[in-house]
């Protein structure tokens, strides 16, 4: 049984708040300074291990404790804000990436780092499912006669434009200015404070309910899970992508194909995420079965130019792949979010989005651990040619369930 409370107090307190469009913004700027803020390491990690003695297997695993905080968070915590409320979840979580940052302006050493990057992992885990719900309420609320297409886009657009925004100005800080490994982590803090106090202003969604606890489940109906799970998987191909270009991407780019400029790292990543985003605009008026097909094929045909440029130890077909694959993970990403939120009732929505970023989180973590496992055993063009056909047999597995009528 489930009990709402009301609270006078908090009546009061909503006086001072946002408007709805105002807060639909507020949230969306956090929502990306927090994805921002995940992803400043990338162009840093050459430093790290100039500088601290960091091998690339520390790298990977510097990267997947990030992946296995969100892991954690989204099956432990993605879902309570359908009862707790939005706002109770985003704020605490913002607040735990400011920590992160914290941590990582003390210290340079890999136990810190560890212990800091497993706490923005624990953060965005809260931010990612929580934002993006909150999100499509604010734009429901503030535009009850409008659809969903512009609140769908706007979170995802905030997802991988914040991605996109983290590495450039971190590789361009890191080229540019001093304390290098530390600077970024100033700016990006502040940022943070920012977002959680803009969070603090945004009205609420979701009222408080009590509720028997339980880890993350399937927040869909029974009939809807074999789509439900595709959707996920698509999303774990997604993320896998992404995941590439901010883990060891970085250092094929310095190692295999000697362009070792950290402002370069940076802005690698910030094309691939940036590509996405563009992708997600570009397709926002075509339907959901439209993105799934044009991410999946792009997401193949993006890795093989990849892998072949890296054989070829070309940066200039390095960076079209890297286009290509970015579009083709943004508008995936985008297909499936927008599959789960039209299969899930709105009571458990927030559950349900928690369940398919876990899939992707998923593919954030496993592929590119394997990844950076396999370079220590063979050579990175070959390790990359057997990450690229995991990946496209994945896609090819989840076509037929995302793009059947």
């Amino acid at each position: 049984m489930t009990t709402v409370l009301t609270r006078p107090a908090e009546r009061r307190a909503a006086d001072r708040r946002l408007s709805h469009e105002q807060g639909f913004w507020a949230i969306a700027f956090a929502f990306a300074v927090s994805l921002a803020f995940s992803v400043v390491p990338t162009p840093l990690w050459a430093l790290y291990q100039r500088h601290d003695g960091y091998s690339t297997i520390a790298v990977t695993v510097a990267f997947a404790a990030y992946a296995l905080g969100v892991i954690v968070s989204l099956f432990l915590a993605g879902h309570v804000s359908d009862w707790l409320g939005r706002r109770r979840v985003l704020l605490p979580a913002v607040l735990l990436e400011a920590v992160a940052a914290t941590l990582f302006l003390a210290s340079t050493s890999f136990g810190v780092v560890i212990i800091a990057r497993v706490l923005s992992g624990l953060g965005i885990g809260m931010i990612t499912a929580t934002a993006t719900a909150h999100l499509s309420e604010l734009h429901a609320k503030a535009r009850p006669d409008a659809g969903r297409a512009r609140g769908d886009l706007v979170a995802t657009v905030a997802n991988l434009g914040g991605f996109a925004f983290g590495p450039i100005v971190s590789g361009l800080l890191a080229q540019y200015v001093t304390a290098p490994l530390r600077t970024p982590y100033l700016v990006f803090l502040a940022l943070l404070l920012v977002a959680a106090a803009a969070v603090a202003l945004a009205p609420e969604t979701v009222a408080v309910s009590w509720r028997r606890y339980r880890p993350q489940r399937a927040g869909v109906p029974a009939a809807a899970r074999p789509r439900y799970f595709a959707a996920a998987a698509g999303a774990f191909a997604s993320l896998s992508v992404l995941g590439l270009f901010t883990s060891l991407a970085p250092a094929f780019v310095a190692g295999t194909l000697h362009h070792p400029s950290r402002a370069l790292a940076g802005a690698v990543a910030s094309l691939v995420f940036g590509s996405g985003a563009v992708a997600q605009v570009l397709l926002r008026r075509r339907s959901t079965r439209d993105q799934l097909a044009a991410g999946l094929a792009l997401i193949v045909v993006g890795l093989a130019a990849v892998t072949a440029a890296v054989w070829a130890e070309s940066l200039p077909a390095f960076l079209l792949g890297g286009v290509l694959a970015g579009a083709g993970a943004g508008a995936l990403l985008k297909g499936a979010i927008s599959t789960v939120a039209g299969l899930a009732p709105a009571p458990v929505r927030g559950e349900a989005l928690a369940g398919v970023f876990l899939g992707g989180y998923l593919g954030l973590a496993v592929p590119v651990l394997g990844l950076g496992i396999l370079t220590q055993l063979v050579s990175a063009p070959v390790a990359l040619l057997g990450f690229a056909a995991v990946i496209a047999a994945l896609a090819a597995l989840v076509s037929r369930p995302l793009l059947r009528p």
